[in-house]
């Protein structure tokens, strides 16, 4: 029976707190290279790799059981899934356009995981999706929506309508003059009447710049309202707390949050003409990860555009995908913030029987965690985990998290509507190489695999259903429960200990 082993990984100071886009975790750095963690070579051209004779699976391992003084409850699962951005459940749902939309995002990243809106519509549809995930909620808003006295009841029941909010601060040259709220509106029946009229100006409940979240529930407990504005000493208009902020966070301790309160979310983006547009007009919509989302990531075309990106914004980069040693290397090399690996491996992907390329996942992983250990660069594992097992096999190979797609599909937060097929419930579910997902208007997904000017089209992906599984949080109560179940039966105490454990075959 042959055992694979990962060797040392680095100590990553992910034990507790809350997520944060915070700086680097590696806090020391290799005399020659900076960027590295303390004790790790620098990435030489020369490096040996590690090379595998056997091509392994998920199906071909076990974790081998050992020593445990750490309880499943005990264990941490917080993580690094780029250099900044970490997170406390090392899962991410698939930038699918079956998997993850802006319901996706939200709802994972209040589990305290990470959504990754697709890219298979519009830049300015994409962009909006990511503004309602960062929308969704905050510690303070700090930009809220307002409207002017002039404006009318129309424009008041089209802004809430809109962005879903129940009330809008009046400003007039940015100085507080009202609030208006649906207890205004909701008998009113002429449209076309000037909000001055309408708003409640009196008695404002106002709070200064600086007030803390535990002060501002006490000020909406005391006062039995349910949006507290903040101003400055001029009365200019700083910001917004609602009572429903305070609320989730109560209810999401874990929630994957930036350092304005607000959730995080990814987008994916492709090398096709449209890259550069569409980076922009998500980051300026807050997106706080960029997804380059390719089918071969080890190409001239990935490796130069993650060069501009890291150029042109100030925001992590996940590249991919890659399945080797040098094209981790490489991506590396050029930038990139954090891998994602994986070649065909998905349950909905016909890349290895269409085009003969690939890596067994497992060893996959083993590669390109091998080269990415060395800058302290986070894994992440795409594709083919069905199980929560999986999860815990591919992070003892090296991942530090891993991404969803068909595991995810049946929830209620993904797109799409239960279809009923032979009296069972289902939701739809294709790859994003799938003739269906290509032909889809725009066809924003054929760079993706390298197909935008082809007549015809050569699909590397397959549709079909998934069993409807009902709510995410449910679901992710079960994946967690055992990944942490896994790492108590092998006595890992977080993710960086899981980097130690053996694999038996």
């Amino acid at each position: 029976m042959a055992t694979v082993s990962q060797g040392a990984s680095p100590s990553s100071p992910v034990r507790s707190g809350g997520p944060s886009l915070d700086a680097s975790p590696w806090t020391e750095g290799h005399p020659q290279d900076p960027g590295t963690p303390s004790g790790f070579a620098p990435l030489e051209r020369d490096t040996p790799i590690w090379v595998s004779t056997d091509g392994l699976t998920f199906d071909d391992v076990l974790l081998r059981p050992g020593r445990s003084e750490v309880l499943p409850h005990d264990v941490s699962t917080a993580t690094f899934l780029t250099r900044r951005i970490r997170i406390n459940l090392p899962v991410v749902s698939s930038p699918m356009d079956t998997v993850t939309e802006a319901r996706m995002a939200i709802a994972m990243a209040r589990e305290g995981g990470l959504g990754v809106i697709h890219r298979n519509l519009p830049v300015d549809l994409q962009a909006a999706e990511v503004d309602k995930v960062k929308r969704s909620e905050a510690g303070m808003i700090v930009e809220p929506v307002t409207l002017r006295p002039t404006d009318r009841l129309a424009d008041a029941e089209m802004v809430m309508q809109k962005y879903h909010i129940s009330g809008v601060p009046i400003v007039e040259e940015g100085r507080l003059v009202g609030i208006l709220t649906n207890r205004d509106t909701r008998f009113e029946t002429d449209p076309t009447r000037p909000i001055s009229e309408l708003m409640t100006h009196e008695g404002l409940v106002t709070a200064p710049v600086g007030i803390t979240l535990d002060e501002a529930k006490e000020i909406l407990r005391r006062h039995k309202i349910e949006k507290l504005l903040i101003v400055d000493d001029d009365g200019v208009l700083k910001g917004l707390i609602t009572v429903k902020d305070i609320q989730k966070k109560v209810q999401f301790p874990l929630a994957t949050k930036d350092g304005r309160g607000r959730l995080c979310v990814g987008a994916a983006i492709g090398v096709g003409p449209d890259m550069q547009e569409r980076a922009g007009a998500l980051v300026e919509s807050g997106a706080d990860l960029l997804v380059l989302d390719t089918a071969h990531g080890h190409s001239v075309g990935v490796i130069d555009a993650i060069k501009w990106l890291k150029k042109s914004f100030d925001v992590d980069i996940l590249a991919g995908n890659v399945a080797t040693f040098e094209g981790a290397r490489d991506l590396i090399e050029a930038g990139a913030d954090g891998l994602r690996v994986g070649i065909g491996p998905g349950s909905i992907c016909t890349t290895r029987i269409v085009t003969g390329a690939g890596v067994p996942q497992l060893t996959a992983i083993m590669e390109c965690a091998t080269a990415a250990r060395r800058h302290g660069v986070p894994v992440m594992a795409d594709g083919g985990i069905r199980y929560s097992g999986e999860i815990a096999k591919a992070i003892a190979a090296g991942a530090h998290s891993v991404m969803l797609g068909g595991l995810l599909a049946g929830v209620d937060e993904s797109p799409g509507e239960v279809v009923i097929f032979q009296g069972e419930h289902y939701k739809d579910y294709r790859g994003m190489g799938s003739l269906a997902a290509m032909q889809r208007r725009g066809g924003y997904a054929r760079d993706r695999y390298v197909q935008e000017g082809a007549f015809k089209l050569v699909p590397e992906g397959i549709e079909g259903r998934v069993p409807y599984k009902g709510r995410l949080a449910d679901l992710i109560y079960q994946l967690s429960g055992g990944l942490k179940a896994g790492m108590h039966y092998v006595g890992a105490a977080d993710i960086a200990e899981m980097h130690d454990v053996k694999l038996r075959g």
